[in-house]
């Protein structure tokens, strides 16, 4: 599927629910959102012929997120109907850990063994505070879980955070020197109501680069796997096992490259994830409509599939999103 950019969108980033365990200060307010009905959620049997359809267009990448999807009852069994379906050379799960130790031998067993594990602090105590309430023993139980079951690759995903975890940058850069973990900082983006005080939390990755640079000699390594690279930059410590990527939606576009679509858990496929503008699925779904109907809704998406976002970044302002991130799928 080429849009009129000529991107080749293949991936669809599906959100099975909005809810989630934990409060986290960049994703959701602090005194939550107003949860979507339970018969507002797309149910698994709608998703799946989303994702049918879909691939039929030419999506062969598929990463279920949230909120947080390892809430949602009958997760497991969801992962293995999706990875039957034809045609997915990449399925895999973002989370945020809590659940994970009790999870990962289950999803492992139904064909999941790609997981982005989100996780901004090393510290119990910051943790609890950015996540408001997180346990950070049971993330990293659950990380050394999902590494011992053997899912590979494990990447961690960090939202650098000015004055919150700006300190723990070379921390989190050592988890790669003896094991195969891909690290990732990801700029925050403000979205919704959380973005109201964000502008004093930002920080760009070519800080933290300078950061980790200061101390250890970083390897470039993309293109060794380019199909896998996404947005992300990708280096590995001289010497180290893992990975540092750098994802850097704000300081360094890669609009240009994006080749992705995303389903949010009620129902609404965008095709920009800083862009509000959105197609419903649901209404037809819940008409019964045919595959033909999907397919014209689906194209209709990439044909309005802007060039670029407008997320910005200067001395004053970091422009806004209106949804909030949990609201869109992560």
């Amino acid at each position: 599927m080429i849009d009129q950019h000529n991107r080749d969108i293949n991936y669809l980033r599906i959100s099975v629910t909005d809810r989630c365990n934990l409060r986290c200060l960049y994703c959701m307010p602090k005194e939550g959102l107003s949860l979507i009905g339970h018969d507002d959620i797309l149910r698994y049997e709608e998703i799946l012929k989303v994702i049918r359809v879909a691939v039929k267009l030419g999506i062969s990448k598929i990463r279920i997120t949230g909120g947080e999807p390892l809430v949602r009852r009958g997760i497991v069994d969801f992962i293995a109907r999706l990875k039957s379906i034809s045609g997915l050379n990449d399925v895999s799960l973002t989370t945020n850990g809590i659940r994970l130790e009790d999870y990962a031998e289950r999803l492992y067993q139904a064909g999941m063994t790609r997981i982005n594990i989100s996780l901004d602090s090393l510290n119990p105590k910051k943790y609890a505070e950015i996540t408001r309430g997180g346990d950070l023993e049971a993330v990293l139980r659950g990380i050394d879980r999902v590494y011992r079951a053997s899912f590979s690759p494990i990447k961690i995903n960090t939202v650098a955070i000015k004055g919150a975890n700006d300190d723990e940058i070379l921390d989190f850069a050592r988890l790669t020197l003896d094991k195969p973990f891909q690290v990732r900082f990801i700029e925050m983006m403000a979205l919704g109501r959380t973005a109201q005080n964000q502008n004093n939390l930002y920080l760009s990755n070519d800080v933290v680069m300078e950061k980790i640079n200061r101390v250890y000699r970083l390897e470039s390594v993309n293109g060794l796997n380019s199909k896998m690279d996404g947005p992300a930059r990708r280096y590995r410590i001289t010497g180290g096992t893992g990975e540092i990527g750098f994802i850097s939606p704000v300081s360094h576009h890669f609009c240009h490259t994006c080749n992705r679509l995303r389903l949010t858990a009620d129902g609404h496929l965008r095709a920009c994830l800083l862009l509000d503008d959105e197609i419903d699925l649901k209404g037809s779904l819940r008409e019964n409509c045919g595959d033909e109907a999907l397919e014209i809704l689906i194209k209709k998406t990439i044909a309005g599939k802007p060039r670029g976002h407008s997320l910005v970044v200067n001395e004053q302002h970091l422009r806004k999103c209106v949804k909030e991130m949990s609201s869109i799928g992560g």
